[in-house]
């Protein structure tokens, strides 16, 4: 029985402190801590059990030391944004908390993410026997995983790698983003970029597109981008030659965004307005709609995973594994759509296994370089079910 501290209460931070909630045998007691409490008080409302609240500034490492020492976490679940990944790191270096992420460093004066920073706490945490996951949500997460299961258990070598993310799902609304807009929108105006033959390709933002046919949700349009996991699967997955990331979006989602750029309203850039001065992607977060607000108001379903093209037993080998996840019934089990859920639930599961010595170690680890095996085996029963299914090695369903 051990205590978690979950710092962050947006809609990864709403399923993170059900799911531990869930399971008590694990999370003995729990604090859920954000700059804003209200927004915890509210998550603590919707639980059967009762647990602790608390308002932080993860910007600051002090307040964070200061509430980890009150607190005393066996585990930190790190679900706020990404722009605060190192002094959260650098408070439970301090305080000698394992520490455990679902997305990398995102740098807040540039639309730029890496784990250069991250990758940088190795030698201090491997020298305090402390332990980083770093990126345990779906993609990145879950996708490393499926990346480290089908190199150790299908595969004598894997050459080609494509993560697919499908999201079927539908809110009503003319515009939204599924999870933080900033982070969101930064991400898909951003260059794309793949890995090929040990060097970055760097393409126009979404000049690349392709169509699939996805198990459950149907023929989606897939675009190109440059997304975090490529960054650590090309360096730990051996023998790789090609690794790409494709997410759907709608025509009239990509309308919308294309309008907003042109008007220079995804700019980081701040603009003084009167006596204020605020950057336009910051006043565009504002306007649109909280992504946490989208649970009760989105259906159908998302797609994603990985298809993997190798050799096993001196034969080609292509497969497809993947998770279907429904955003209804993600709303009636945590009040949350499934983009929210696919991101919490694995993020709940690595921190069940450091907490039980399954995933150990001294030092910064992504997903990928910790045993698949234990995770695979326990993240269907978490509520997110996954398949393999075998594919035409000849035929290349992107190209």
């Amino acid at each position: 029985m051990s205590k978690v501290l979950i710092v962050g209460a947006g809609g990864v931070g709403g399923v993170v402190t059900h799911k531990c909630a869930q399971h008590p045998e694990v999370f003995s007691e729990i604090c859920l801590a954000s700059r804003n409490q209200d927004k915890c008080r509210a998550i603590a409302a919707q639980l059967d059990r009762p647990i602790q609240t608390a308002q932080v500034d993860a910007d600051d490492v002090e307040a964070l030391v200061a509430l980890i020492e009150s607190f005393q976490p066996d585990v930190l679940i790190h679900v706020a944004l990404p722009y605060q990944d190192l002094t959260i790191m650098e408070a439970c270096l301090r305080t000698g908390v394992p520490y455990l992420d679902t997305a990398n460093y995102e740098h807040p004066d540039e639309a730029k993410f890496e784990y250069k920073e991250q990758w940088a706490f190795q030698d201090r945490y491997a020298e305090a026997g402390n332990m980083a996951t770093l990126g345990c949500g779906f993609d990145p997460g879950m996708t490393n995983i499926y990346c480290a299961y089908a190199q150790k258990n299908l595969f004598d070598e894997i050459h080609h790698i494509d993560i697919l993310d499908a999201n079927g799902g539908d809110h009503g609304y003319p515009f939204a983003t599924n999870f933080n807009p900033e982070i969101n929108i930064r991400e898909i105006t951003a260059k794309g970029r793949y890995w090929e033959e040990g060097e970055w390709k760097e393409t126009d933002p979404l000049a690349v597109k392709r169509t699939f046919d996805f198990d459950g949700i149907g023929e989606k349009d897939l675009y190109l981008l440059y997304h975090e996991e490529m960054e650590s699967l090309c360096q730990n997955i051996k023998g790789l030659k090609r690794i790409r990331f494709w997410m759907t979006f709608s025509d009239k989602y990509i309308t919308h965004l294309k309008v907003l750029e042109n008007v220079g309203m995804t700019s980081i850039e701040p603009i003084k307005v009167g006596n204020a001065e605020i950057a336009p992607l910051e006043f565009l977060k504002a306007v649109l709609p909280d992504p946490a607000s989208l649970g009760p108001r989105t259906k159908g379903k998302t797609n994603i995973g990985i298809i993997a093209d190798g050799i096993k037993d001196g034969k080609r080998r292509k497969v497809h594994i993947y998770n279907i996840c429904d955003h209804e019934a993600c709303y009636r089990e945590v009040q949350s759509q499934a983009i929210s859920y696919t991101t919490g639930v694995p993020a709940v599961t690595g921190a069940m296994l450091m907490l039980e010595g399954i995933w150990k170690g001294a030092g910064v680890f992504n997903v990928e370089q910790l045993d698949p095996d234990p995770f695979m085996d326990r993240i269907g029963d978490m509520g997110l079910p996954w398949q393999v299914v075998e594919l035409d090695p000849d035929h290349d369903p992107l190209a």
